[in-house]
């Protein structure tokens, strides 16, 4: 996967002194790793029964969309407060300085549906986990995550116990 690293960007101390950023926009610029990556996460999901691919904004939705159009799967968009016109299921999470809110619309799971998660990055997990936390709560199931990026130094995958992650790639501590 080394093209698909050696594709990603990090800037350091964005967006605090510390933080060191990884930057999917040179990915994505890059035909080659961005269709590497995306063609990674799509073998990743050969075999595993599954209705739909829901990603949260937005670079969930860069990810997510090509996935469940090529596997001919629905979408469903998992947008912030306030920006899904029809009624919606909300769920708020905590995140380093204080919460947020995600939702889905209302009808967009069934009981029963089984749900992919695709974004662009795994860090602490929060939101992967609000986001199977309102899925099974809607009465859907969560088969699997998919991730381009993962940074397991900040511990998502002791959050996500009991999911099947995986990702494409890892920056291990630094």
């Amino acid at each position: 996967m080394g093209i698909i690293l050696d594709s990603i960007r990090t800037i350091p101390d964005f967006p605090t002194k510390g933080v060191m950023f990884r930057d999917i926009t040179t990915l994505l610029k890059d035909p080659i790793a961005m269709t590497a990556t995306i063609d990674e996460i799509a073998d990743s999901l050969v075999g595993v029964d599954f209705n739909y691919v829901a990603g949260p904004e937005s670079r969930g939705f860069i990810f997510g969309m090509p996935i469940a159009y090529n596997m001919k799967k629905g979408f469903i968009p998992v947008r912030k407060k306030g920006k899904l016109p029809a009624e919606v299921v909300s769920k708020e999470y905590n995140i380093e300085y204080g919460t947020e809110v995600i939702e889905i619309h209302k009808d967009a799971i069934n009981p029963g549906d089984k749900v992919v998660i695709v974004d662009d990055l795994l860090a602490t997990g929060g939101t992967a986990k609000a986001i199977c936390e309102l899925v099974e709560e809607m009465g859907g199931e969560i088969v699997a995550l998919r991730f381009a990026i993962e940074l397991p130094d900040l511990g998502a995958r002791k959050l996500l116990q009991g999911y099947d992650v995986q990702t494409v790639v890892a920056f291990e501590g630094d």
